[in-house]
């Protein structure tokens, strides 16, 4: 079941934030703030949910779990970048 839900928030991160908060208290665990992950929601998902993990399943921001907030948020950039490139070749073909 585990594995299921972490290849869903791989794909649909915002989701997988929406069921967190409304079904268990693991966000709460990991912010001290609801503002970090209202903001996550929007800008940075997989980086909320990556340091929602390293805090909760590792403790803390060190070893691996740093690694993979890195990688999550290497991920958020990527993904806006790529929508921001296609968008400027729409623009382009338009011209």
């Amino acid at each position: 079941m585990c594995c299921i839900f972490g290849i869903i928030g791989f794909f649909f991160p915002r989701i997988v934030i929406v069921v967190l908060a409304l079904t268990t208290q693991y966000l709460g665990h990991a912010y001290s703030n609801i503002l970090w992950p209202i903001l996550g929601f929007f800008f940075a998902p997989f980086t909320t949910l990556a340091y929602a993990f390293a805090v909760n399943d590792g403790g803390g921001f060190h070893g691996w779990h740093a690694a993979l907030v890195v990688l999550a948020i290497l991920m958020d950039l990527g993904v806006f970048g790529s929508g921001a490139k296609s968008k400027m070749k729409k623009r382009d073909k338009a011209n």
